[in-house]
């Protein structure tokens, strides 16, 4: 077949010559550059149909990411503010001791409980103001380490453990 008849039997049906056309550029590839036509046409038609949708999604995932950072600033103010409550609690039962208040095995339980949590804060957050309840934690331990080999906590009924 020569070029001219090629060329007339393209002139006679150019429907055939645009599937021609259209399945020769999906095969089409310059080294190293791959052209498909197809994947920039999809492109172009999805960015088109989900426009809207990709702006709002991209809205969501702003608000989203404010979210999480003013969760994440209430969840310190909230750790921050129950080692508060810890400090206190450990801060008044050493008050209580000093005062010669009698306590149950039970109560050093208890705050022997909020000065782990407490020091476990701490640890985690170095920055935080500690040194009003060192010295309380210290004279809380010793008196439970006292009546630890004593055996004289304080009973419910006003006696002594023994």
């Amino acid at each position: 077949m020569t070029l001219s008849e090629i060329a007339s039997i393209a002139a006679s049906s150019p429907g055939w010559v645009a599937v021609i056309l259209l399945v020769g550029s999906g095969l089409v590839e310059i080294s190293p550059f791959k052209v498909n036509p197809w994947k920039a046409i999809g492109k172009a038609i999805g960015k088109a149909i989900n426009g809207e949708v990709m702006a709002e999604l991209e809205s969501v995932r702003k608000t989203q990411a404010e979210i999480k950072n003013r969760m994440d600033e209430r969840e310190k103010i909230e750790d921050a503010r129950n080692a508060d409550i810890h400090r206190t609690r450990i801060l008044q039962y050493n008050l209580e001791l000093i005062r010669n208040l009698k306590h149950t095995k039970e109560d050093f339980d208890d705050i022997l409980a909020e000065i782990d949590a407490y020091k476990k804060y701490c640890d985690m957050h170095p920055d935080y103001p500690n040194k009003r309840a060192e010295h309380a934690v210290a004279n809380i331990e010793r008196v439970y380490d006292e009546r630890l080999k004593k055996n004289d906590f304080y009973k419910a009924d006003g006696s002594v453990q023994e």
